[in-house]
């Protein structure tokens, strides 16, 4: 099938800054920002399809009058940008004083003309109580996919825990005092490498399109690849769905966590805890992309195999409860890594070969498959390997998308 070509970057750039600023209609969408897609049941218009997310937890102690630059990767474009703000680890109020989006144009500069002021029912200020999240008001205009958004944030009042995502593997800035307005870099001159508050970004889509949340680890949280450069497997397999012409599946929202187990908490909520709010809760999303459990292996005691697949028993009972579908990837090789063990490695065969057989899960992406020696399958193949024997690197990571059936991903619309 024809497609039509993508934007190169600086095109895609002043696009967005146009439609930001000036508000584009139906049918103004930049050329290549959209593809023709199948037909397929209507777009999910009342709360949008999420484009971006993370994780949310507790990283630290929160602090007054700081803003927070934070620049993101939009998978899916459409009109009505609205922002969540989590403060869902807090245990005190958080009072956002002002919330802007604009478009990065180079660190922590915007394009200029880009940057738009965000409401919360129609207020600059919004206070957020402890354990609770906010939606912003839908933002006119339309943003492209595959684009860096940034979201700036002025913290005025907060205080106790610190809710956010610390392992970003994308540069973000943070100022003292409100310059959230600002589209120079003049202010905005403390890097960071976390999120924070920020946990989600939706759009309304021209398109009937709909998302995936993959629910993980560090692997899909992207340890080992290069920062800044999107290439953990969820950003490929983003990339991979942009292309696509049978798949109704455009929005991706990565729902890892470094350290996180399937049954217990510990980095993080475990998957158990947090399914509804990382990946449920999400406008749009289809399907659940489930990879986890090498933490519950590695962990001592480690987990049982029993044990395991009984916690994906009840993640699929509670994903196909909410009307959605549950895809699941076996668990990688990781001999080498400082916990591995041969009883580990024996649970991790058994989980696999549940994963695979079991019919339990509505489609199967076998990871283990792709990143394993031939010559020795408890390990990593070196090629792939991101130095740690545990973590793939870039070609690791893209190997993972490339192995993602992406008719699988709709199953939610059938």
């Amino acid at each position: 099938m024809p497609r039509t070509a993508r934007p190169r970057r600086s095109t895609a750039l002043a696009a967005l800054s146009t439609c930001l600023v000036l508000g584009c209609g139906a049918g103004a969408t930049p050329q290549g920002a959209e593809r023709p897609r199948p037909p397929a049941a209507p777009a999910e218009q009342g709360d949008g399809v999420v484009t971006w997310a993370s994780s949310a937890g507790h990283i630290g102690e929160a602090v007054d009058g700081r803003g927070y630059r934070l620049v993101v990767h939009t998978s899916v474009g459409g009109s009505g940008l609205r922002v969540r703000l989590s403060n869902a680890f807090g245990d005190q109020p958080v009072t956002f004083g002002n919330v802007h989006a604009g478009l990065q144009r180079d660190g922590a500069a915007l394009v200029p003309g880009s940057n738009r002021r965000l409401t919360f029912d129609g207020a600059r200020s919004v206070t957020v109580p402890a354990g609770g999240i906010v939606h912003s008001d839908p933002l006119p205009g339309q943003v492209p996919a595959a684009s860096p958004l940034v979201v700036s944030l002025y913290v005025a009042r907060a205080g106790g825990a610190l809710t956010g995502h610390w392992m970003a593997m994308q540069t973000s800035y943070t100022a003292e005092g409100d310059h959230t307005a600002e589209e120079s870099a003049a202010h905005w001159k403390q890097r960071t490498g976390s999120w924070f508050y920020l946990d989600a970004v939706t759009v309304r889509p021209r398109s009937a399109a709909g998302a995936v949340a993959a629910l993980g680890d560090s692997v899909t949280d992207g340890w080992h690849s290069t920062t800044d450069l999107n290439r953990r497997w969820p950003d490929y397999l983003a990339r991979r769905l942009a292309k696509s012409p049978t798949t109704t599946v455009e929005g991706v929202a990565n729902a890892g966590i470094a350290g996180n187990r399937v049954l217990t908490d510990g980095a993080g909520q475990s998957a158990l805890n947090r399914l509804s709010r990382d990946a449920l809760s999400l406008p749009g999303v289809r399907t659940v992309f489930l990879f986890q459990g090498v933490n519950d292996i590695k962990l001592e005691p480690g987990a049982t195999a029993a044990g395991l697949i009984a916690g994906y028993r009840t993640l699929i009972d509670r994903v196909h409860a909410a009307g959605k579908c549950v895809v699941a990837s076996t668990i990688a090789p990781f001999k080498g890594w400082q916990e591995w063990d041969p009883a580990g490695e024996a649970v991790r065969r058994e989980v696999n070969a549940f994963i695979r057989n079991s019919g339990e899960f509505d489609a199967v992406a076998d990871f283990d498959r792709v990143l394993r020696s031939p010559y020795a399958p408890e390990r990593m193949l070196p090629v792939f390997d991101g130095g740690d024997h545990l973590h793939p690197n870039d070609k690791g990571m893209r190997a993972m998308a490339d192995a993602v059936d992406l008719e699988s991903l709709d199953c939610g619309s059938r």
